[in-house]
């Protein structure tokens, strides 16, 4: 089994390496903003086609003769050409409607992540202990080595986060096909109130890392609208915002790989509800003739739903069950709360309260989280033996106009 895995660490660089990686970004930052605007005119003459990578190469070379840019002398060739991969790549992918797939935007100064990336790394680069050459005029360049670094080196990229320059290495080797060392299943319900409630009954309490820090931010950000725009004082301003938004997603990122390793590590096969995140995240204010109903409740809920970073898990579970030998499997998410595990009646009167589940047909009563965990779990056991959708009986024979108007997993997330 082949294995590719990144290991990220902090650079440690000097005041002139760093100067000299903000010119190769800002190359690269250009290169990628001129073409996608040759792009954009290329979509909009000729709808669903743009340039390929091998014509966007050539123009590098144009604009390196002309005048007004022929400082792209000074670039490192193989940046300005993996910028351009990455833009043929994102294009592709937004022309194939991959999931999460976005249309390519320009990059600005300052706001966007500045990365540029140095391939053919046993040829242009060398790792000695905390120390790794770098080209371009780089040369060795500390950085913090955490832990070591497992399999062949093919690439490595160099991105400036949170006031911080990072470096991350790309690594591939090959494994005997893992065998989990676990036979268990388990089901996973996500929700605002508990993050994550098991089958077993047992459950995780959710960080909430943009709650805890909302204020803070939100006072920082009032002091910088009262700053004159782009003075010395606004930058610094804004670089703190920087840093609270980058401490933010640290806390719910190391909060996401300790929860996912942690179901990965106890359980073979972990069920999970297919939520449609962007669907159940997408506003509700409407437009000027429909305008929406509760939209301050909704705009709450679609932060709580951001908040707790449930596409995030769901990718880190998929990668780390493979690793494993594991296995994630995602089953319909309607109607799990509203369920009764015991006599399969759906109402949604059985859900008495957010935190409540009492059956009106047979008197079942149970946390509400817990049963749409134990349902969940139940749709997979009936997935895995018959290769159905896993909804029970009384939910495929329900009328279709009968059904709740809700996103899916809406009902119990909230």
């Amino acid at each position: 089994m082949m294995i590719r895995q990144g290991f990220k660490f902090r650079l440690d660089a000097s005041d002139t390496q760093s100067a000299r990686l903000r010119v190769l970004c800002g190359h690269a930052r250009f290169v990628w903003n001129q073409a996608l605007a040759k792009c954009n005119q290329a979509a909009e003459a000729e709808g669903e086609y743009v340039p390929r990578y091998e014509t966007m190469a050539k123009w590098v070379t144009a604009w390196k003769r002309e005048p007004e840019s022929e400082w792209l002398k000074e670039a490192y060739t193989d940046n300005l050409q993996q910028k351009l991969k990455d833009l043929d790549t994102a294009w592709q992918r937004y022309f194939k409607k991959v999931e999460g797939a976005q249309r390519p935007r320009f990059k600005k100064k300052g706001t966007s992540r500045d990365s540029i990336r140095f391939v053919n790394f046993n040829k242009y680069c060398q790792i000695d202990n905390r120390r790794v050459k770098l080209p371009a005029g780089l040369g060795w360049v500390r950085f913090c080595k955490s832990r070591e670094i497992v399999g062949t080196i093919k690439n490595c990229t160099v991105g400036f986060e949170g006031g911080h320059w990072f470096i991350s290495f790309q690594t591939e080797r090959k494994i005997p096909e893992p065998a989990h060392p676990s036979s268990s299943m388990i089901g996973v319900d996500m929700g605002i109130a508990r993050f994550l409630t098991l089958s077993d009954g047992t459950f995780i309490e959710p960080v909430s890392a943009f709650k805890a820090n909302q204020e803070k931010l939100a006072r920082a950000q009032r002091a910088l609208a009262r700053k004159v725009k782009f003075s010395a004082n606004w930058h610094k301003q804004k670089a703190k915002i920087n840093r609270f938004h980058t401490r933010i997603a640290n806390i719910r990122r190391d909060y996401l790989h300790k929860a996912s390793d942690r179901l990965s590590k106890n359980h073979a096969m972990i069920v999970i509800e297919d939520l449609q995140v962007g669907n159940m995240s997408r506003s509700a204010k409407g437009d000027a003739e429909n305008p929406g109903v509760n939209v301050k409740a909704k705009s709450g809920l679609n932060r709580s739903i951001l908040d707790q970073g449930w596409f995030e898990f769901r990718r880190q579970l998929e990668y780390k069950q493979a690793f494993r030998g594991g296995g994630v499997l995602a089953v319909p998410a309607h109607h799990t709360s509203q369920t009764c595990p015991e006599c399969q009646h759906i109402s949604p009167d059985s859900r008495t309260s957010q935190a409540r589940f009492q059956c009106v047909q047979c008197g079942f009563e149970e946390n509400a989280d817990l049963v749409g965990a134990i349902n969940v779990k139940a749709r997979g056991h009936r997935v895995l033996a018959c290769g159905e959708s896993g909804l029970p009986d009384s939910e495929k024979q329900e009328p279709v106009q009968n059904r709740e108007e809700v996103a899916p997993g809406a009902a119990h997330a909230a």
